[in-house]
């Protein structure tokens, strides 16, 4: 399970004046308490330490017990410690305040899913759906309950929808069990092909490769070069090694043209140079500084703006997914709700958006050093 925030590496001893500062504070902002728990919180959960995180989040809400932000994080620390009834509990009380919280029914399906209550969990997944449709992981949920349910052409449609939405839930539906019922079915089949398609892409042209990167079977791989082949949408050619010819596939001219492709190393990641890394870093932190600094600004425009920046793959977007998938996520979620509601959303979420760059911002100036190391 993927951490949702990094640790944060230990601060150094402040002197007496900054004490002092965090002592007066600690007086004058009546928040100080609750977001220092907040803090302590993520950083437990960041080391697995879920009970200890779970205690921390409910002293934060001591002090304000309506934060939803809080109320996620404790519901998903009790999730994960299978104490499914006070999940379910956090996260009907998120709802009681936001019934259009769309993380909080997601995350509500998903113990229902546990629980192998599968009609529930469509049920509530539905809801994450009604309130946010651009919400990919919630398409993709709903997909596997519905396959669970035998429901297949249902399932197919909800595949494709969150896949329209993020082609990387292609790659992860052919090696997912919750669809071994739709597998047969032909509209899973050109799914197959578009993870094929794609990893041909990404520069890898062998059965063996393809095999490897996709982590779908022989078999599979195999019949989907056929089909591509057939559709004109790759060509085959043939390489020499020693007595024996290797097939080679890459995409056909007209759509490599179309679609471009990306060299990759064995393990997945773009091959960079070490100057070139540290620069993909550098460019990353300084973006999320001026993010910061607009948010506390409240300036609407200049965070749209910004947010396009970790958003867009031809800037700093592909290293967010790579490496901050959840967090790209959200910012893309961020960024209707922005557009829908302007001033008061960034008020209302001020908090919580900061939060999460903080977390963001220690992960990256950590790599930042080892690189430079």
């Amino acid at each position: 399970m993927k951490k949702p925030f990094s640790k944060k590496s230990k601060p150094e001893l402040p002197d007496k004046n900054e004490i002092s500062n965090k002592e007066e504070t600690s007086l004058t902002d009546s928040d100080y308490q609750r977001r220092k728990l907040f803090k302590k919180g993520i950083n437990l959960m960041a080391d697995e330490k879920l009970e200890e995180a779970s205690l921390a989040f409910e002293q934060a809400l001591r002090f304000d017990p309506n934060h939803v932000e809080t109320l996620l994080k404790l519901g998903y620390a009790r999730f994960h410690l299978d104490d499914h009834a006070e999940a379910l509990r956090v996260y009907d009380r998120i709802l009681d305040i936001d019934v259009t919280n769309a993380e909080a029914w997601n995350l509500k399906a998903l113990v229902h899913y546990e629980q192998k209550n599968y009609s529930k969990a469509l049920n509530s997944v539905e809801k994450a759906i009604e309130s946010d449709p651009t919400y990919g992981m919630a398409w993709y949920n709903k997909a596997c309950f519905l396959s669970l349910l035998s429901q297949i052409p249902e399932s197919i449609d909800a595949l494709k929808r969150s896949i329209e939405i993020d082609v990387k839930n292609a790659r992860k539906a052919v090696k997912d069990k919750d669809f071994t019922n739709v597998r047969v079915e032909e509209g899973f089949r050109r799914i197959i092909e578009v993870v094929v398609l794609e990893s041909i892409r990404q520069g890898y042209h062998t059965i063996g490769s393809i095999v490897w990167t996709t982590f779908l079977n022989k078999a599979d791989t195999e019949e989907s070069l056929r089909k591509l082949l057939e559709k004109g949408l790759i060509v085959k050619n043939e390489k020499r090694e020693g007595l024996h010819k290797i097939p080679m596939y890459d995409l056909a001219p007209e759509i490599a043209s179309k679609v471009g492709t990306e060299k990759k190393s064995l393990l997945g990641i773009k091959r960079k140079k070490l100057p070139g890394a540290v620069q993909n870093l550098k460019e990353l932190s300084q973006a999320i500084q001026q993010v910061k600094a607009s948010i506390e600004e409240e300036d609407v425009d200049k965070t749209l703006e910004i947010f396009d920046s970790f958003i867009n793959t031809d800037k700093c977007g592909q290293q967010m997914i790579e490496q901050f998938f959840e967090e790209h996520r959200e910012i893309r979620l961020w960024k209707i709700r922005l557009k829908d509601h302007g001033l008061d959303y960034i008020k209302d979420n001020k908090t919580k958006m900061l939060t999460m760059f903080d977390n963001i911002e220690v992960s990256v100036t950590k790599q930042l050093r080892n690189e430079i190391a």
